[in-house]
This record gives C-alpha cells, sequence and structure tokens, in this order.
C-alpha cells in the first residue's frame, strides 16, 4: 500500500475514534507530503516521501528538547505523541552495526582521509540511511571514524 493511501485510513480510523492528536498528526504528514508534490509538480518517490518524514521526526524531536529545556511538560507530551504516529510509518531502524558499516564503506568508497572530506562521505552515506538511522548520530559517527 503506497503512503497517501496508508495515511488517508489511518485518518479514516482516527477520526471514526476522534482521537484528536493523531488525526492532527496525519493531517499535519499529509499536509507535508502534499505541499512538497506542489512544489516539485509530480508524485514524490519512495526516497523523498521518507526524506519529509524523516525531517518531521527531527522536528518533534528538536520540538521536544526545547519544550523540556523551557519547563513546558505540556507541549512536550503533544510533541512526543506525534512522535510516536510519525515513527509508525518510519522504516525499521537500523542498527549501528548496520549504520558504522555504511558509514566505512562510504569513507572507502571516497577516498576519505580526513574531517575535510566529511561532506563527500555524508553525500554518499545520507541516501543510504535516510529514514532508517539518524543522521545527526550517523555525522557524528562519520566526524569520530575520520577523526582517528
Amino acid at each position: 500500500m503506497d503512503m497517501n493511501a496508508r495515511i488517508n485510513e489511518e485518518m479514516v480510523s482516527a477520526a471514526k475514534a476522534k482521537d484528536k492528536i493523531r488525526l492532527s498528526a496525519l493531517r499535519m504528514l499529509k499536509t507535508a507530503l502534499h505541499n512538497k508534490e506542489i512544489e516539485l509538480m509530480r508524485a514524490l518517490n519512495e526516497t523523498e516521501t521518507m526524506q519529509i518524514l524523516s525531517g518531521l521526526v527531527k522536528q518533534r524531536k528538536d520540538s521536544i528538547e526545547q519544550f523540556a529545556k523551557g519547563g513546558r511538560q505540556d507541549l512536550v507530551e503533544k510533541e512526543e505523541a506525534e512522535l510516536k504516529i510519525l515513527q509508525e510509518f518510519m522504516p525499521e531502524q537500523m542498527s549501528d552495526a548496520d549504520v558504522e558499516a555504511l558509514i566505512r564503506k562510504a569513507i572507502a568508497d571516497v577516498g576519505a582521509v580526513s574531517v575535510k572530506d566529511m561532506g563527500k562521505v555524508m553525500k554518499v552515506l545520507m541516501p543510504q540511511i535516510t529514514g532508517k538511522a539518524d543522521g545527526k548520530a550517523a555525522g557524528e559517527k562519520v566526524k569520530a571514524l575520520l577523526s582517528q
């Protein structure tokens, strides 16, 4: 089942169950995907869909962190609920060992030898891990491996 059909189906069941938070999160996801389709003037492919979904997940994580610092527990709980819903649409996350193996392969493929080559490594790595692993953590791991 494609992503839009699945989102629509989930929206209908959330509306029937009167689950406002779930319905709101699904609408937000559908809107983000639709806006990108309008911007590109074509249907999204799976990679682009995963990039948008990953971006929304990252936004939620950043918001949770900021609201926690600001002492806004009510907003933290709302963002955590949305994050949980968005993560249902994400593919299974890669293990740290798998991510590290991909990083080492990318480093070898581009012939990276120092932190200055990090951009080249990330350019090769990101399409492989988008939606399947945390890009920020992968970037830190790349930097650590290139610093050795």
